[in-house]
Order: C-alpha cells, then structure tokens, then sequence
C-alpha cells in the first residue's frame, strides 16, 4: 500500500494538490474588502503623482538652451502616473457596486504580519548593529519561530550564512555595507 504524502493527486491526475497544515482556516473573518484596498492605493498613487509633479513643474518642466530642465522627464511622469491612479479610482469606485471580495482575513493578515514585523524590525536594528547581525537575527529568528527548526541548526545557518555574505561582499569585493559595532570591533 503506498504512503500518502503532503503532496497528494487530485481526482483527475491533472492538477497536484499541497495540503498545508499551517494554512490559516477559511472560516476567519475578513479584515478588509479588496474594493476598499483599490481606492486606498488609488487615492496615495494620485498623492504621490500630485507631490511629484508639483515638485518637478517648481524645479522646472520646460526646454532650455542646453536641453530639457531637471523636471521635464519625472513631470511627465508623473502625470502618467496620477492618469493611471485616476483610471483606477474610478474603476474601483465603480466596482464597488458590485460584490466585494474579501481582500485578507485576519489569519492570512497574522501570517503577513509574522514576515513583516520582524523584516521591518532587521531594518531598524540594521542601522545600529550593521547588516550581518541583523542578517544574522533575521535568519535565526525566522527559522527558529516561524520553521520550527532546532536552536543549533537555526543558530548555524544563521552563522554560515552571514559568513559566506561577509566574506563575499566585504572580503572577495570589497563592497562597502552597512557596520555597527561587532565588525568595528574586529578592524572592519
């Protein structure tokens, strides 16, 4: 008799199916609509274009003698830009009318959060304790608390990595990288 495994045939023997034990339940109730997150990021793609091409029409969006002026290429741009955030606003706000559809539910936004707290956290303490520790955290954070996997083996990983990226980056090519204080310690 065959062992059944995580990655399972479908009835039909044409599409595999992957059962996730830690996929979050159907059940979870929704957080926020995908109508609503359309004209949220309509609504700061239109700010961004407005904030852009004020900024570059003050620094100037016509030709001079010697070409065009710094604006020129980002004004247009700009106006592209707040052209596509327009036609998205009111597709959206037309769409509306319709069914909304659940964007995320608060299990998938837990799992979200899980990845981006700690990424925005490597960000911060990036900037007082140098890339590679904060690589090193990083690494051993998500292995231990998000894959389960052994201290030893997270600490490890976290280590070889960090390593081989020290000694590619700083070593091989001299690449300069954001220090703090262990690697000033050691002459770096």
């Amino acid at each position: 008799m065959p062992q059944r495994s995580l990655f399972a045939m479908s009835q039909t023997d044409l599409e595999i199916v992957v059962e996730d034990p830690t996929a979050p339940e159907d059940d979870s109730p929704a957080i926020v609509s995908s109508g609503t997150i359309e004209i949220v990021v309509s609504l700061l793609l239109l700010a961004l274009a407005a904030t852009l091409g004020y900024d570059n029409w003050r620094t100037g969006i016509s030709w001079d003698a010697t070409g065009p002026e710094p604006g020129y290429f980002p004004f247009y741009l700009a106006i592209i830009l707040g052209g596509a955030s327009l036609y998205g606003l009111i597709a959206a706000l037309i769409a509306r009318r319709a069914a909304a559809a659940t964007f995320v539910t608060r299990a998938q936004a837990r799992r979200v959060m899980a990845v981006f707290v700690p990424t925005l956290l490597f960000c911060l303490v990036m900037q007082f304790l140098g890339l590679y520790v904060a690589s090193f955290l990083l690494i051993a954070g998500f292995m231990r608390l998000i894959g389960k996997i052994a201290l030893w083996k997270s600490l490890l990983t976290a280590f070889l990595f960090t390593a081989i990226m020290f000694v590619t980056f700083d070593i091989a090519f001299d690449v300069i990288m954001p220090k703090g204080p262990l690697e000033a310690a050691f002459g770096y």
